[in-house]
């Protein structure tokens, strides 16, 4: 009876958007389901001859995107968000005339259906610049061809041409540069907040820290890193030189590691204030429960921590993500809403901002 004398009390808006609410949380539960189901526990690194992390096991990178390519993933075209949402986003578009982040997604033929496609449509929309590099040109994606072949023994020549390609032909388009894959999912504005507090004319890089291999340690390829203006500059004006940095075969992002350090370019801590990290090398929920290889412990230089606390409130990256998980954070992040919770703004860098 109190069911029924509130019903006809309430107004048909409110009845609506209670209506609306419900059905939105279930789907958003159903989304949540299916993904974990598919996608939730795979468990994809390995570490390669040369000492880099180069795949997942027990599944390879390449059984990884047949599995994708396998999953009949929906012809999902994202737009504009019809919902009326009131955020003030004042900040992040100032950050993103202020810090200028130019972005290049590592892929290939094969993924831009799949992989590459859900990129685009998602977090690449925020970046300043956003470029796809591939072994060969796509003009309808578009792709930038860079004429090295597919497979990961040639990962370490793609690194290389692509950031020589943007450093010869989108120098000035940018104050950071970083590199991504197509598994990879970035928060945008959280990376130029991060980046707001650095000098893109000092000699450094930033990404999920490897405390192996290099001295000075390097960071994970999956993860993302993200240069300065000037680690670019040295690197497209030395990076040719084979003493200084090698040009194919090995792990590519110990190679390019061991590049930077050649270049004077150094590592820096990325973490937040409270000693959280911002780059990750896998998934959230692998960050968030565990179930780490039995190697990351080694190579980790944040001490392999999990959960909630030792994640940052502006995470900035997370990698081995498949398409419908990307859609997934994609909706959670940038969508779903608690109502009458504003959350502002926190300082969790580590040091004052610096003028570029």
């Amino acid at each position: 009876m109190a069911f029924r004398r509130l019903r006809a009390v309430m107004a048909p808006s409110v009845r609506h958007f209670v209506m609306g609410l419900s059905v939105g949380m279930c789907l958003a539960f159903l989304v949540f389901s299916y993904v974990q189901m598919n996608y939730g526990s795979t468990k994809m690194i390995e570490v390669s001859k040369d000492g880099g992390v180069d795949g997942n096991k027990p599944m390879s990178h390449e059984e990884f995107d047949k599995s994708i390519a396998r999953a009949n993933l929906p012809d999902v075209h994202l737009t504009v968000d019809k919902h009326m949402h009131h955020d003030d986003d004042a900040i992040a578009r100032k950050l993103s005339e202020q810090v200028r982040v130019l972005v290049w997604v590592m892929t290939s033929p094969d993924n831009l259906k799949s992989k590459a496609r859900i990129v685009r449509d998602t977090w690449a929309k925020r970046c300043n610049k956003i470029i796809f590099f591939s072994s060969e040109d796509n003009a309808s994606f578009p792709t930038v061809g860079l004429n090295v072949p597919e497979g990961r023994e040639h990962l370490t020549a793609k690194t290389m041409k692509g950031f020589r390609y943007v450093y010869e032909h989108h120098f000035n388009d940018a104050d950071w540069f970083m590199k991504a894959d197509d598994d990879t999912y970035l928060i945008v504005e959280n990376l130029r907040y991060f980046l707001s507090g650095q000098n893109t004319s000092e000699p450094v890089y930033f990404g999920h820290h490897f405390k192996t291999i290099v001295k000075q340690g390097y960071y994970s390829g999956g993860g993302g890193y993200v240069l300065s203006k000037e680690a670019l500059k040295r690197l497209g004006e030395q990076g040719n030189n084979t003493k200084v940095c090698r040009q194919d075969g090995g792990a590519e992002d110990a190679e390019l590691g061991t590049c930077m350090q050649n270049l004077g370019v150094r590592t820096a801590n990325s973490t937040d204030i409270l000693g959280r990290s911002r780059f990750h090398c896998f998934d959230p929920e692998t960050h968030l429960f565990g179930g780490y290889p039995d190697w990351y412990y080694q190579y980790d230089a944040n001490g392999a921590k999990k959960g909630r606390e030792s994640i940052s409130d502006y995470a900035i990256s997370f990698h081995y993500v498949p398409p419908e998980k990307m859609l997934s954070l994609e909706f959670y992040i940038y969508h779903l809403r608690p109502y009458g919770i504003n959350s502002g703004e926190q300082d969790l860098n580590q040091q004052k901002r610096l003028s570029r």
